[in-house]
């Protein structure tokens, strides 16, 4: 009889476990824990924005996870956090602070409401924030850098809990998203030339170039000696000026290379193109340049 008895409490003891284990299971699966939307790339979220001369709408968004979405409203609460970008900073460059990400300027983005409410029955949900791209250096990395609080006794996700959204620019000729790589050809000081050009995005109408056949440096002498704009004008002519140092005169009326921005199209293929002549003068030395720059672009 004992032998039967402690058999049926074993069995008893293990059914009891087995429930609670299903029970906790069961919580964890309907749990609504909420996280803000990011990349698992130190929770970055990449808002690519064009170059309009005009404000321009983001979002920050939050989503609740579990079996079923929320049976109530899920309030949550943002505020500014420096830390994230700090542990950013520290994680990529060490103490290298020459390459330090850079919190967007106050006066470059307003965020009316610091407050993402997910509504009962949905899964997600955001709040805007109104940005002023214009200006901003297409060699610096903008963050905003927030950090969610509960408002609600909702549960955020420990590893989700921060975002730093990133501003990145473009316009229709470059983009600080991707690495924009144009071909060139053409001629310097009469020789014949080719090579590779990063094109970095300044204006709605505006890029930035190395000049001639100069090596493109990352460092902020090197740009400012060497760098040159390129300005679109509404007749699809180009105006060449200089970025900050570099001395430059246009050159106008050469047939091949009329400083002009075109669109053509090859075997269904569209390219950027610019066709430029002009010349420069770096340390005291007056170098000519006459090019062609294309890029195939998807349309």
């Amino acid at each position: 009889m004992k032998r039967n008895y402690y058999i049926a409490f074993f069995f008893f003891v293990a059914a009891f476990a087995s429930c609670k284990d299903n029970e906790l299971f069961e919580q964890e699966m309907y749990k609504n824990e909420v996280a803000l939307i990011s990349s698992d790339y130190h929770n970055t979220f990449e808002e690519i924005v064009p170059l309009t001369g005009e404000e321009v709408i983001g979002y920050i968004a939050a989503s609740a996870g579990g079996t079923h979405a929320p049976s109530k409203d899920l309030i949550i609460e943002l505020t500014e956090d420096q830390e994230p970008l700090d542990l950013y900073n520290w994680a990529l460059f060490d103490a290298d602070e020459t390459l330090y990400a850079k919190l967007l300027p106050k006066d470059k983005y307003e965020i009316e409401s610091y407050t993402i409410r997910i509504p009962a029955g949905e899964r997600t949900g955001r709040t805007p924030v109104k940005i002023l791209p214009d200006g901003l250096s297409p060699d610096s990395t903008y963050f905003i850098a927030l950090k969610a609080s509960d408002a609600s006794g909702i549960e955020l996700n420990a590893k989700k809990k921060t975002i730093l959204y990133q501003v990145v620019v473009q316009n229709d000729y470059a983009s600080q998203a991707d690495d924009v790589f144009y071909s060139m050809r053409g001629l310097g000081d009469g020789m014949v030339t080719a090579g590779n050009k990063k094109m970095f995005p300044l204006t709605q109408n505006s890029v930035r170039i190395v000049a001639g056949t100069e090596n493109f440096e990352p460092n902020v002498d090197a740009i400012n000696k060497t760098s040159i704009i390129l300005q679109v004008n509404e007749d699809n002519s180009v105006t060449i000026k200089p970025y900050k140092d570099i001395l430059i005169n246009q050159l106008d009326n050469d047939p091949q290379y009329p400083n002009v921005f075109r669109e053509e199209t090859l075997f269904g293929r569209t390219y950027n193109v610019f066709l430029l002549s002009y010349a420069y003068t770096l340390n005291g030395v007056t170098k000519v340049m006459k090019e062609e720059l294309r890029l195939e672009v998807t349309k």
